[in-house]
């Protein structure tokens, strides 16, 4: 049997969490589409599709899409830990992988594993509006003190997983707007975390290996696009136009 990419993926990684609302089938169609490109789908025991927390309220963060998110990667993370993983990828399902990830995926995972890590990114976005570092390695070292926006595709071993659930297990129990880091936004919450502990290592994919997917948010009030007087068929083409922009661009 020819092996696949998600072959050479489990060898690093003992498990996949593909987080996604029950209601949201139109994302869950579209990573069937991502999984199927790296040879894989959700019939896979090494797959798990995590069926995302909606609370009723926000409960101290910005919106209850905000708290769903980081209630349900929390959860994901605790499932881990219970399992026993050594080592776990958490994707959301708006992620999708770049148009060479066969190509770029396999130097990431060697690089991985010849250095080892405590957190991996394989998406990110850096909101202090600089650019990506071109460093012509697969892996790039990130600076624990700046901040890295997105969680989209996000990789932990176990010492980062025993570290982080108390870590945000502590922050949701405090106020919103606590100095010592309240409720917030979970890629927020990592950094923080990072900051927290310099000694744990982590790593960015570079170049990227998945972008987020344009699609109807959950975690924000509605973008322009959602408000917009206009058949659902426009909103559609002007997504999947905005998709290959971005697959095609990082």
């Amino acid at each position: 049997m020819t092996a696949t990419l998600a072959d050479r993926l489990f060898a690093s990684f003992d498990k996949i969490y593909v987080v996604n609302l029950a209601d949201r089938t139109d994302r869950l169609a579209e990573m069937i589409g991502e999984l199927a490109r790296i040879g894989t789908s959700f019939d896979d025991p090494r797959i798990r599709r995590f069926e995302a927390i909606r609370p009723v309220d926000p409960g101290g963060f910005r919106s209850i899409g905000a708290r769903g998110c980081f209630l349900s990667q929390l959860e994901v993370l605790r499932d881990a830990l219970r399992a026993g993983h050594n080592r776990i990828l958490l994707f959301e399902d708006d992620l999708d992988f770049v148009p060479a990830i066969d190509r770029l995926l396999p130097p990431v995972l060697d690089a991985l594993d010849a250095h080892g890590f405590g957190i991996f990114y394989g998406g990110y976005e850096y909101p202090d509006g600089e650019g990506h570092d071109r460093s012509g390695t697969p892996l790039v070292r990130a600076d624990p003190n700046r901040a890295i926006r997105l969680a989209h595709f996000v990789g932990f071993d176990r010492a980062a997983l025993e570290r982080l659930v108390p870590y945000l297990e502590l922050m949701i129990a405090r106020p919103a707007g606590s100095v010592a880091g309240g409720p917030m936004d979970v890629d927020g919450a990592y950094g923080w975390f990072r900051a927290a502990h310099p000694e744990m290592t982590t790593w960015l994919a570079e170049p990227q290996l998945g972008v987020q997917r344009p699609s109807r948010t959950d975690i924000s009030a509605p973008g322009l696009l959602d408000r917009l007087p206009v058949p659902g068929w426009s909103r559609t083409m002007v997504r999947s136009a905005r998709r290959a922009w971005r697959r095609n661009h990082f």
